[in-house]
């Protein structure tokens, strides 16, 4: 993709994957994987973050003899995902009116 994926655009995209369900790091990289370019070195800190941030929670499922980490977005990350996903629509629409040539809000 010619344009880079910003830490915001980043954050978004992973509230939006675990508001769909829960998930372990590597499905959910591979989940992001399917439509942007991301590696499990990227997505891990990102994970911490929105961790410490309070906007994921985690808990851990026995997995082949040992535990796997989950992730699930919290009342807050689906909070900020509703703030995220308003804040898209309005950019997505002012760079199209720009790409598209369309002018946006003028009634003259």
């Amino acid at each position: 993709m010619a344009f880079p994926i910003s830490a915001s655009l980043l954050d978004a995209c992973v509230l939006a994957a675990l508001s769909r369900g829960d998930a372990y790091g590597y499905s959910l990289t591979q989940q992001i994987k399917q439509t942007i370019d991301v590696s499990e070195s990227t997505l891990y800190p990102v994970l911490r973050r929105l961790q410490k941030e309070k906007f994921l929670a985690t808990y851990d499922q026995p997995m082949d003899g040992r535990n796997r980490r989950y992730y699930k977005i919290t009342v807050e990350g689906q909070e900020r995902l509703t703030l995220y996903l308003q804040e898209w629509d309005d950019y997505k629409k002012a760079i199209e009116s720009i790409l598209l040539g369309e002018v946006l809000g003028d009634d003259e």
